[in-house]
């Protein structure tokens, strides 16, 4: 083991050490609920994707495929266009300054939307796939065709924060104490971790998690859309299904699909974000959990103590 691999493991272990230590293992029960299964939240669409709650809980997404808008599930069910001629998005996420951020995946922009529509251009001329805000206001996002994690800082200043290390960079979460950036690789077996230094830049990448993969290619499990809980658990939508990690890394088990379509994007949303909803095909489904989401748009925190 390197010594770059030691002070990066040093550092996630004292990120989640209360966390780590009371729960030895974290298997799907401890998030599942008996009798609860995936029910239809939308249907109708093309190709789901970009899933992200706000504050109260309620739920927004993308048709990347025929979709022309931003959509917004309330915590009544009902669907409405939240912004309208908002077509190709592929990732969305919201900001602490009230801003809903997006990766134009067709439009090869990453822009943000006030709360009356309008948008201003952050990025042009790029190929966002997914991104994530932190509460001070750096919006990091994946650009898997040229291998890249890129960075806008609150000035509005781009950068390549990382590039060459994860073969198709795709899904990218935070840590609960916005410590660590996890990247999720859609060619590879891997989640990549990172550590986010006080100026922004990322260090010390580590495949930190070892997804499973189907048998039809043993290198590929297809890694996309990614969430984590207020406990520090991993979420990754992959081609065998929603797989959940514990904060060290460790494989908890995989939630099976609700049907037979690409999985691509998952979070908490609904009431008190105890409801996990994924973007399957042309679904969005939710099930309800004994846990509940992280909003990262408010102050950080440490991941909680699993009960006793």
């Amino acid at each position: 083991m390197t010594m770059k691999t030691l002070s990066f493991a040093y550092f996630l272990s004292a990120a989640f050490l209360a966390t780590a230590s009371r729960a030895q293992d974290m298997p799907l029960s401890q998030i599942l609920i008996d009798g609860e299964g995936w029910e239809v939240v939308s249907e109708g669409h093309g190709f789901t994707d970009g899933l992200c709650p706000d504050a109260e809980g309620n739920l927004y997404f993308s048709d990347v495929k025929s979709g022309t808008a931003i959509y917004k599930v309330d915590l009544a069910g009902k669907v409405t266009e939240f912004i309208k001629d908002a077509a190709g998005i592929s990732g969305l996420k919201w900001g602490a300054d009230g801003r809903l951020y997006a990766c134009v995946a067709r439009g090869r922009m990453v822009v943000a939307f006030d709360k009356d529509g309008k948008m201003t251009e952050l990025a042009r001329e790029v190929q966002p796939n997914d991104l994530a805000v932190t509460h001070d206001g750096n919006v990091y996002f994946t650009m898997t065709g040229t291998k890249e994690i890129r960075r806008i800082d609150p000035k509005g200043v781009m950068t390549v924060v990382n590039a060459g290390t994860v073969g198709k960079p795709n899904g990218i979460t935070l840590s609960p104490d916005q410590g660590t950036l996890a990247v999720s690789d859609y060619g590879g077996k891997y989640v990549w971790a990172f550590r986010i230094e006080a100026d922004g830049t990322l260090a010390h990448p580590e495949g930190y998690m070892t997804m499973r993969i189907p048998a039809a290619d043993p290198e590929v499990a297809k890694g996309d859309g990614m969430t984590v809980d207020t406990h520090g658990r991993w979420y990754v939508t992959t081609a065998v299904g929603l797989q959940m990690f514990d904060p060290t890394g460790r494989m908890g088990g995989v939630i099976l699909k609700p049907q037979e379509a690409n999985l691509v994007s998952c979070c908490f949303a609904g009431p008190n974000l105890e409801y996990l909803h994924v973007a399957c095909g042309d679904k969005i489904y939710r099930r309800k959990t004994k846990t509940r989401g992280v909003l990262t748009f408010q102050p950080p925190r440490p991941a909680e103590a699993m009960p006793k």
